[in-house]
């Protein structure tokens, strides 16, 4: 049977919440520690995520700093109501983010932009300042864009890369990452969405902006080659997804061409690999939310990146029927509990919060069509 929306809403943040949660567990390990460990990662687990913090055991179904910087864009559209810009979502920052609870659940790096902030520093220059180039950060936290934007994949698009810019600079390759990632997630809410239609989405998207005069203003004409290989590298990661008969050669062909980059910073979790490899596990799962986010989370390297990314958009094709409710509730009352996250709502009130922001939204958008249907035409010389 055909998920409701409000269904695809709901397994679209199950799928990234319970993804990061349990990928955690194992993030940054190759993959054959994981299965020397756990043989197979299948269940939620506690964890400690920081070296410095290592005295908190994280219950299981503790979510992580991925889910902390969604929490925001939650937030930030359900008390508007609407689509969020740049500015709608540093006030929330502003309110809601302590310096001193940041440490234990985000990035060093969020400590410092949420410093900056309070100190004055305007919104748009934060993202300038983040010293690191094509990360995840942005795609893997912001699937409430493309909620908000449910059957608008352009919309979706423009917005990650209005939000993305207080993450990292308008120029980042990331950002062109997120935009077809979350243009994927507005298409897969679509009645009668399929698997190969919201491939066929995201494909259209590969160099949404980067055509010739579509550049962001001031940015090099030079950029436009590195936007060129987009489309090749998601056509190569479907292709894998498609064609592969086994899970192990899909990790097999993956690991040949993302190797290495255990010691730079972020160096497993650069856009291009995280998205593609949860894209392909999309194509190679049929979008079945339960078998992509257990495979994301013994792929190796950035594995609650992969999970959240590919859990996303499988849950927001297929809703949220395809995992146990024990995960669901396990990872609720995680977030119940947990003494250092920016908000306790639950994966159900999350959800439920964004479809209610999304029908606000339309009925502004009906009431404003009437509106204008019954003005009187005038016509001009």
């Amino acid at each position: 049977m055909e998920p409701t929306l409000r269904q695809k809403f709901l397994g679209c943040i199950a799928g990234s919440w319970i993804g990061s949660a349990m990928g955690a567990v194992v993030e940054g390990w190759p993959r054959e520690k994981v299965a020397a460990t756990f043989g197979r990662v299948e269940g939620l687990h506690p964890y400690a995520h920081y070296i410095e913090f290592t005295d908190w055991r994280r219950p299981p179904g503790t979510t992580e700093d991925g889910i902390e910087r969604q929490k925001l864009i939650s937030t930030a559209i359900i008390e508007k109501q609407s689509r969020i810009n740049l500015q709608d979502l540093a006030d929330i920052w502003r309110r809601d983010l302590d310096p001193a609870k940041v440490r234990f659940k985000q990035e060093p790096f969020d400590r410092s932009l949420i410093e900056m902030l309070l100190a004055g520093t305007p919104a748009l220059e934060l993202g300038r300042m983040f010293p690191f180039v094509n990360v995840i950060s942005v795609a893997r936290v912001s699937q409430p864009l493309g909620l908000i934007n449910a059957g608008d994949p352009a919309t979706a698009a423009d917005d990650s890369f209005e939000i993305g810019k207080l993450y990292m600079k308008e120029s980042d390759f990331g950002l062109r990452w997120a935009a077809l990632y979350n243009a994927g997630i507005a298409a897969a809410c679509l009645p009668d969405a399929t698997v190969d239609s919201v491939i066929a989405t995201i494909l259209e998207f590969a160099e949404y902006r980067a055509e010739k005069g579509r550049l962001y203003k001031g940015e090099p004409e030079g950029q436009k080659f590195a936007y060129d290989q987009v489309r090749p590298q998601l056509e190569r990661a479907f292709e894998i997804g498609r064609t592969s008969k086994t899970l192990d050669e899909v990790q097999t062909r993956f690991d040949a061409i993302y190797h290495g980059g255990f010691y730079q910073t972020y160096g497993l979790a650069t856009a291009h690999e995280i998205v593609g490899k949860g894209l392909a596990l999309f194509a190679f799962f049929k979008g079945d939310p339960r078998q992509a986010v257990v495979a994301g989370c013994n792929f190796g390297r950035d594995t609650d990146c992969l999970a959240a990314i590919t859990g996303g958009l499988s849950g927001a094709l297929n809703g949220p029927s395809g995992f146990p409710h024990e995960w669901i509730d396990q990872v609720d009352a995680a977030t119940k509990a947990d003494p250092y996250t920016n908000n306790r709502r639950t994966i159900g009130e999350t959800a439920d919060g964004l479809y209610g922001a999304f029908l606000a939204k339309q009925r502004r958008l009906t009431a404003y069509l009437e509106t204008m249907s019954t003005s009187p035409t005038q016509s001009f010389p």
